[in-house]
């Protein structure tokens, strides 16, 4: 068999001391064989030891991981960089030398309500994993179990939304697959979706899109000439968790989508600043 090398992927997040653990645990749990993994955080803090706890519970190794700053990176090559939280997001928006770079956001364990709220990250980002190497490699091992996600405890909702609303913006395919692929790429901006669905009228995407903004599902912030759009961080939970297990249990739905975006020549460039 013709030995592959390995990809690397370098997760960010502000502390480095509870997603960004986990994930890096966890992707090399699940794909050592294909994946170099690290992580470091903005302003790094100790590993918090809930995070080691819910991985240990389900079997994943622990040993050697440690809290980084990221500069410790600096000049270095890495085929991905993944932030998990929407600071690390917003101060790092482009890492240099980064042939992808996605911006996935989950809440912070340490400051999550419900019972057991590090294992409901741990089986969050194990779920996201899954999709991750799905999507970006079909050989890796999948050989951990999705931990029982733990229920809210329904005091996380931080906007005022109407169900209805939600469900509505379902129902039409151009809003539904751009949901998918801003969960998975983090932001995209008018003409990365329609490279995406092969779709030629901007105006069809563009008012699909207000629809979506209107329901409070998206949000936007203006780069230059662009306008990246991305699912609104104050969403609650569950329809957070709604996106994220369509996404996550339909990616043949976007598969042709996800293979167009990675061909798109010239991609608007989303910022050219990354924090130390």
């Amino acid at each position: 068999m013709k030995n592959l090398k390995k990809q690397s992927v370098l997760f960010l997040c502000t502390g480095n001391s509870a997603r960004s653990q986990m994930a890096e645990a966890l992707l090399r749990h699940k794909a050592a064989d294909m994946y170099e993994v690290y992580s470091a955080g903005t302003e790094p803090e100790s590993v918090d030891p809930r995070a080691i706890q819910a991985l240990e519970t389900f079997g994943v190794a622990t040993k050697n991981l440690v809290a980084k700053h990221l500069s410790k990176f600096e000049g270095q090559s890495f085929d991905y960089v993944i932030t998990l939280c929407d600071k690390a997001s917003n101060e790092c928006r482009s890492f240099p030398n980064a042939s992808t770079q996605l911006a996935w956001d989950f809440p912070d364990p340490k400051a999550r309500g419900g019972h057991n709220p590090f294992s409901t990250t741990l089986g969050e980002l194990n779920d996201r994993l899954a999709m991750f190497v799905s999507v970006e490699g079909n050989n890796a091992k999948q050989n951990i179990d999705s931990p029982q996600m733990p229920a809210s405890n329904g005091n996380e909702l931080t906007l005022s939304f109407q169900p209805i609303d939600f469900y509505k913006c379902l129902t039409d395919e151009i809003r539904l697959k751009t949901l998918m692929l801003a969960h998975y790429h983090g932001e995209l901006c008018v003409c990365e979706l329609m490279a995406a669905m092969a779709e030629d009228s901007q105006p069809k995407v563009s008012r699909n899109l207000a629809v979506l903004k209107k329901a409070q599902v998206i949000t936007d912030r203006k780069h230059g000439q662009w306008v990246f759009y991305r699912i609104n961080p104050a969403l609650p939970l569950w329809a957070k968790a709604v996106i994220a297990q369509t996404t996550e249990n339909n990616i043949p739905l976007i598969s042709s989508e996800l293979e167009r975006l990675s061909r798109m020549q010239n991609r608007p460039d989303k910022a050219s600043f990354c924090s130390k």
